[in-house]
C-alpha cells in the first residue's frame, strides 16, 4: 500500500467520527435557535427565602 493510499484510508476512517462530533457539538445550537421564547414566557420561578433563613443555617452548621 502506498503512502498516499494509506493517508486516504485514514481520512476515510476518521470522517464518520468527525461528522458525529460536529453533529453532537452543533445540535444544541440548532435547537436553541428554534425555540420561540418571548418576554412573556416564564422559565423559572423567582422564590425568595424567608428573612432569617441564612442565620438559621449558619447556627445549625456551627452546632453540627
Amino acid at each position: 500500500m502506498t503512502r498516499r493510499t494509506h493517508t486516504r484510508s485514514d481520512i476515510a476512517a476518521a470522517l464518520p467520527r468527525f461528522a458525529f462530533l460536529m453533529a453532537a457539538l452543533f445540535a444544541p445550537l440548532m435547537a436553541m435557535q428554534s425555540v420561540q421564547a418571548g418576554a412573556d414566557s416564564l422559565i423559572e420561578d423567582n422564590r425568595k427565602l424567608a428573612s432569617g433563613a441564612g442565620i438559621v443555617l449558619v447556627v445549625g452548621l456551627q452546632r453540627g
